[in-house]
């Protein structure tokens, strides 16, 4: 039996990961820095954890002493990350490694992360420019984030073995840490049944299935090679699109309701507001023999259901999270609302 190496098994996209990977017959080991967060579900299937941390490289040694013929890496943010993986690439069959969207700059130098979204004119393609390396290893902010995933990039194509980096964005799924969906959720918990959003719910930020990123993993794992492949749900949901499907998955009313551009601009901020639209090409994935789990509709019923049955505690430690600061301001809700009553415009044809 084939052996995966899943280097960060615990949180919600390793965990995918390793689920996809054991229903394929692969004989997986997870890492983590603490067993304690490592997912009994995960247990049941057989994957067996070793605590491990990322920037040790006697960790990894000690992971990757008997070889692995496959390494997916979830945690790497560096070149220093790439390194160690590139000093240990003879041991290893290939190495699937999670970069992010964030490394596409567009004309003007706008990025993912800055001030003013970018604007590539439609669904951006691998092939797009891409910022330039940061190779410090200072990867936790807004500019760094990106600029240290490049070098990850550019690091790893030096490994002896095939290298797959998958650009995912916006990843959602079971046991997220920070799900975008309770914008949505907490609204339909509390009552709420009409909700503004900007620019007429056109707004959009592609989001990945955690499920579909591991399948995309998992098709890489297959078929061997040195490639890059955005990772993305094959459809291209805008906001009004995102919050009717989290509304049907939860079985309750909620009316989206457009807003004209113009409005206050703290009017129908939501997390998936990006405007222009930022959504990836994935038509490189598909070529591989990639078949996606589902569209977002379709693979975000899960999410939506641990969110509507959290207790209170789980709730209230949700709402303090520095992400939903003042997102459930609904006083902001209602005096949207009382200026517009259309609802938001079709999606476009994609």
């Amino acid at each position: 039996m084939a052996r995966a190496v899943v280097l960060g098994v615990s949180g919600m996209t390793g965990r995918a990961i390793a689920r996809e990977l054991v229903g394929a017959g692969w004989r997986v080991t997870g890492t983590g820095r603490d067993p304690a967060h490592f997912p009994a579900e995960l247990a049941e299937l057989g994957v067996r954890f070793v605590r491990s941390d990322r920037d040790d490289a006697g960790d990894l040694d000690a992971v990757l002493a008997h070889g692995a013929d496959l390494v997916v890496d979830c945690v790497a943010y560096t070149a220093a990350h790439a390194q160690l993986l590139v000093d240990r690439a003879g041991d290893v069959g290939s190495v699937v490694a999670l970069s992010s969207k964030a490394v596409y700059v567009d004309a003007q130098g706008r990025h993912s992360n800055s001030d003013v979204p970018p604007d590539f004119g439609g669904p951006v393609r691998e092939t797009a420019a891409t910022l330039e390396p940061d190779f410090s290893g200072e990867y936790q902010s807004r500019l760094g984030y990106g600029t240290n995933k490049v070098a990850m990039e550019e690091t790893l194509r030096a490994a002896s073995c095939p290298v797959s980096i998958l650009r995912p964005s916006r990843i959602h799924g079971s046991g997220s840490a920070r799900p975008r969906e309770w914008f949505v959720v907490r609204r339909l918990r509390d009552g709420r049944t009409r909700l503004p959003v900007a620019h007429g719910g056109l707004t959009g930020n592609h989001p990945t299935a955690a499920a579909n990123l591991a399948r995309l993993v998992r098709a890489c794992a297959d078929r061997p090679a040195r490639r890059i492949l955005n990772a993305a749900d094959p459809d291209t949901p805008t906001t009004a699109d995102i919050v009717t499907a989290i509304a049907a998955a939860a079985g309750r009313p909620l009316e989206v309701v457009g807003l004209d551009d113009g409005v206050p601009d703290a009017w129908g901020r939501n997390p998936w507001d990006t405007w222009p639209p930022f959504f990836l090409d994935t038509s490189a994935a598909a070529a591989i023999g990639y078949l996606p789990v589902g569209t977002y509709a379709e693979t975000v019923a899960e999410t939506v259901h641990e969110l509507l049955a959290l207790s209170p505690a789980g709730a209230a430690a949700l709402d303090a999270d520095p992400f939903f600061t003042d997102r459930f301001d609904y006083a902001l809700d209602d005096a949207a609302l009382a200026t517009a009553s259309t609802p938001p415009a079709p999606s476009p044809r994609r």
